[in-house]
């Protein structure tokens, strides 16, 4: 049965299914899951390691080297790199791309979990595995000007959190900030002395005290009963009657020797909104969950939550506004094309019911590609949508040519009308198939893509490539059966036929031109290749593509060693900065931690900084403002600057500065002067920002140093009299008190121990086993020193990176700077190697597999060309004008002032597929008219024949991606480069294909001295 017969007879049945399955897809778009990124699982794991308080030297050697070499047993691990600090530690361990990370993260735990009885006692570790769903979607900020700090903490763990865990797709919700509770016994020390008790003798008593357990059951009277021997201890008043000691002189209380009162859990982590203490709520999602569905969710149940008075609820960051910000800006663009794209066709066509066709055909594809999505598992995210704004050109293509096709042949006032409209589809569907097909395959080398570039290329990728098979299919079988019943055939004729167009006599006096005078041929050729080349050596080159997010991340590095109270003091100014910044609508500052979970150190946090809708300078200007007032106005403060997904990226990759140079010596001692040397050298290049010598120091220490002899004089060991200090300044949890929704611990302490100076210490009166009480002077001394550095690892070795940002320039012509600087004599030592790392190796990655990506597409494309002309030279001319219009990418980004980066890159990939698809819809009207006309007169013929529709679709797909190019929208700047790299393309393509290849298959053909057709002739039926 033939195409025409088929379509006849089922033409009602196809058209039903077509619009169910759309129907279907707007359903399943309600439905799909949303979020930020695509649903991809980074090959990294992170392991954080804590024992105590020693020496970054000793941690690295008794817990962190073990730990890696355990880790390295694990099947899979490419690459471990790990930072150590005093007593903590931090180990990135990256997997090859395609692994099973759940799996590998459980043998990342199994293998630590296996050396943990070697670890330092006291070891602890927690395993993480880092996905884009480690970091919030949603943040909150509760405020108090009535409520303690651990009653403002206790409303949020004890009351919100609970609401928010019934949210369906929500992972957890994390509480940071305020203050946590415990009864603190304050022991006197000279008290202590006079009654002979230690600090230990208060523990014990207080835990003996403090009983309550199940101790038997009894059966009386056919009866269970449970005994329990209770003897909790309910308050502070309880406390204070703890004995301690009897003898024949009376009873010793714990409130004779100590003062009993309410206080707080140390910390080292402070956080505060906008410049005020503040408990922060994070909450985060699970890997399949709706950020937008979960943000709402969130955001009612906190709307129907009545706070107490004086309490503020603030939303300083919501990742969804992001997300459905972008879904409206794709929303947006297809609209605006539809509305060019009807445009166009009216003005070409002149008929409001073939507009329209087109018009209804368009979403109708579009809602079954999200139907597929859906199927393949897939979500909404700036990928996706990206990708479905960017194919609604190619969609309305497709759709073009058909309806154009079927116009020119069944809008002829001989030989047309509605019984022409099946033949005339079934006559074009061999063309419209290879066109789709040129398109279609360059989609296949891009999915195959590796790394963070295939990870969201195959979202992109996947998205158009269902998209235009949906197009093809939509084209061929369910837009011919709608022109056959909407198009009156015999009251409207193809106006092409009636109107002497002024495009026809333009094109037919350049080709007449290029025909005669061939040797034009070089005049255009040669200066565009030039100016190619030219762009090709000036434009700028990055890592993923810019966009204006509403926001950025700062992380701050104060003076090593700083006190939380002095580091907060000094920070103070660069909140005062932020609120004076007019764009600036809030921000929240953590202190001693970060969003990416970075080790926690004392002189240490970060920013999140929310500027307000509309702001009137762009978020780079504002992030260069901060940066500029920061480094100029507090001296010995550091800060590094990021915008949302370039901060997230890039912790998700572990380095997020696009410069890293690792430093490798042999000496481990030369890392650090070297560092910092190429640091301050750095400083010279134009560019070259926010440059970090790599150098991290743990702040100065106070060295304890107990002489063993003297220690058991007293009666003592080495241990005992460490722990004695260990008790006396860190304090010792003694015992729990239970309340109505928390327990509350009862810490036992030297009061003030934390503020004490080096004489007090040494005068810290320790307890013998025999009874008697000696200062610490009289076993050990005390000395100074100075800060260690953080010893950072990669594969077993010590390195120190030093890395720095880039601000006003191209990745690529910084880098070129840094490796010259690098390479002059004397910069490095003899035995000093050094590799490059950070977004800049990550570049580098990418666009080797971008460039292989390419080459894969210029063959997929040939193979394409041979298969339907059966012509190695008919197939090498058109590649050769395919591969041609890239050259006007280059002059495009170059005049744009865009970066080349990934999404660039795939555009330019794509102009291979889609200039062949353009070639494609010009060789087959040629094949097709070479049987019966001379070459001359059918090269000429079929480029006349194609000047409209060829016109249409270029003109067509350069309006629906203008929106896109013009980063209209949130988030529409991701895809921006990738819709200038289209529009250029194209726009060279289009006299190419008209005017050019002709012109090239002309020379050929005479070259060849033989018919052209007799060679071409082959291809099509």
């Amino acid at each position: 049965m033939s195409m025409p017969s088929f379509l006849a007879r089922h033409a009602r049945a196809i058209v039903i299914v077509a619009f169910a399955l759309a129907l279907a897809g707007l359903a399943s778009s309600f439905t799909l899951p949303v979020g930020l990124f695509p649903q991809v699982s980074f090959p990294r794991v992170v392991v954080d390691l804590d024992a105590g308080d020693r020496p970054a030297d000793q941690t690295a050697l008794l817990l962190t080297r073990p730990v890696e070499e355990a880790i390295r047993t694990v099947p899979g691990v490419a690459n471990v790199r790990s930072d150590t600090t005093r007593g903590s530690a931090q180990i990135s361990v990256d997997f090859g791309w395609g692994r099973d990370m759940i799996a590998s993260t459980l043998q990342v735990d199994a293998a630590i979990a296996r050396v943990l009885p070697s670890l330092p006692a006291g070891a602890t570790y927690n395993v993480r595995r880092m996905d884009p769903t480690v970091f919030p979607i949603i943040s909150y900020a509760l405020q108090s000007d009535t409520l303690s700090p651990v009653a403002l903490r206790d409303l949020a763990q004890y009351q919100i959190v609970p609401l928010l865990a019934s949210v369906e797709g929500l992972s957890r919700v994390d509480v940071q900030g305020g203050e946590t509770a415990e009864l603190q016994v304050d022991a006197d020390a000279r008290k202590l002395a006079q009654y002979g008790l230690g600090l230990d003798d208060l523990v014990s008593a207080l835990s003996a005290a403090n009983q309550l357990e199940a101790v038997g059951r009894l059966q009386d009277r056919n009866q269970l009963y449970l005994v329990v021997a209770d003897h909790s201890l309910q308050h502070i008043e309880a406390l204070r009657k703890v004995v301690l000691k009897s003898d024949p002189h009376g009873w010793v209380h714990l409130g004779d020797v100590a003062d009993i009162h309410a206080g707080y859990v140390p910390q080292w982590v402070k956080v505060s909104e906008d410049g005020k203490p503040a408990v922060l709520l994070n909450v985060y999602e699970q890997p399949d969950g709706n950020a937008v569905q979960i943000a709402r969710a969130v955001r009612q149940k906190l709307a129907a939550f009545r706070l107490p008075a004086g309490v503020k609820l603030k939303n300083w960051y919501d990742q969804s506004n992001l997300v459905v910000d972008s879904a409206h800006s794709v929303r947006d663009a297809v609209l605006i094309g539809l509305l060019l794209a009807a445009a166009v066709l009216l003005l070409f066509l002149r008929n409001l019911r073939v507009t329209l066709i087109a018009m209804v055909v368009v979403p109708l594809t579009l809602a079954v590609t999200v139907l597929l999505l859906q199927v393949f598992g897939m979500s909404f995210n700036i990928m996706t949508l990206g990708g479905i704004a960017a194919a609604v050109g190619l969609v309305i293509d497709d759709v073009i040519v058909m309806v154009e096709h079927v116009a020119r042949r069944a809008g002829t006032q001989e030989g047309g009308g509605r019984e022409a409209v099946l033949p005339a589809a079934r006559e074009f569907l061999a063309p419209l198939t290879g066109s789709s097909l040129a398109t279609l395959i360059v989609f296949i080398p891009l999915g195959l893509l590796g790394g963070v570039t295939g990870s969201f290329s195959k979202a992109l990728s996947l998205t158009m490539a269902a998209a235009l098979t949906v197009s093809w299919l939509v084209s061929a079988w369910v837009v011919p059966p709608l022109l056959r019943w909407l198009v009156d055939f015999r009251r409207w004729h193809d106006p092409g036929f009636t109107h002497d167009q002024w495009l026809s006599r333009w094109h037919g006096r350049l080709y007449d031109g290029l025909a005669r005078r061939p040797a034009w041929l070089l005049a255009i050729v040669v200066p565009l290749l030039l100016v190619g080349g030219i762009a090709y050596t000036h434009v700028a080159t990055g890592f993923m593509p810019d966009a204006d997010e509403g926001g950025f991340v700062m992380d701050y590095y104060a003076k090593p060693g700083r006190s939380l109270p002095e580091t907060e003091r000094q920070i103070g100014q660069i909140d005062a900065i932020l609120r004076k910044t007019p764009e600036v609508a809030t921000f929240s500052r953590r202190l001693g931690t970060g969003l990416g979970g970075e080790l926690g150190q004392s002189y240490h946090g970060d920013y999140f900084v929310r500027l307000k809708p509309d702001h009137a300078r762009s978020t780079e200007d504002v992030m260069s403002d901060v940066r500029q007032q920061v480094e100029s106005g507090i001296p010995g403060v550091q800060v590094e600057l990021a915008q949302l997904m370039e901060d997230l990226i890039g912790d998700l990759t572990a380095v997020p500065q696009p410069i890293e140079i690792k430093l490798y010596a042999v000496d481990p001692a030369q890392l650090v002067p070297q560092a910092q040397k190429i640091a301050k050298a750095l400083a010279d290049i134009p560019g070259v920002v926010e440059i970090k010598d790599g150098v991290q120091l743990a702040g100065d220490a106070l060295k304890v140093q107990v002489d063993g002899d003297k220690a058991m004089v007293e009666g003592m060991t080495v241990g005992a009299v460490t722990q004695a200090v260990d008790s006396a300044l860190t304090g010792v949890i003694a015992t729990q008190i239970p309340q109505a929704t928390k327990s509350v611990g009862v810490r036992v302490r030297m009061p003030d121990a934390m503020q004490w100076r080096e004489p007090q210490l040494l005068a810290l009166p320790i307890r013998a086993p025999d009874g008697h009480v000696f200062p610490l002077s009289r076993v050990a001394t005390i000395a100074t020193e100075n800060g260690q550095p953080q010893i950072s690892r990669e594969n077993l070795q010590q390195m120190v990176a030093v890395t720095a940002r880039i601000e006003g320039r191209g990745m690529g012509a910084a880098v070129a700077d840094v490796k010259q600087l690098l390479a002059k004599p004397g910069m490095l030592d003899a035995d000093m190697r050094y590799e490059l790392g950070g977004l800049y190796q990550q570049q580098q990655i990418a666009f080797v597999g971008l460039t292989k990506v390419f080459l894969m597409a210029l063959v997929a494309e040939f193979v394409l060309l041979l298969f339907l002309y059966g012509r190695p030279g008919l197939a090498v001319i058109v590649m050769a004008c395919s591969l041609f219009s890239a050259t006007a990418v280059f002059i495009a980004l170059w005049l744009c002032g865009v970066d080349l980066n990934i999404t660039a890159m795939m555009g330019m990939t794509m102009i291979i597929g889609m200039g062949t698809e353009m070639a494609i819809f010009y060789v087959s009207e040629y094949v097709t008219l070479a049987r019966t006309l001379p070459p001359h007169e059918a090269l000429r013929t079929a480029s006349r024949d194609r000047l409209r529709p060829i016109t249409m679709t270029t003109l067509a797909a350069i309006l629906t991606l203008l929106p896109l190019a013009l980063a209209l929208g949130a988030g529409a700047g991701i895809q921006q480069p990738l819709a200038i790299a289209i529009i250029a393309g194209l726009t060279l393509q289009y006299p190419l294909v008209l005017l050019v290849l002709p012109t090239l298959i002309g020379l050929a053909a005479r070259r060849s001295h033989r018919p052209d057709e007799g060679r071409v002739t082959k291809a099509l039926p």
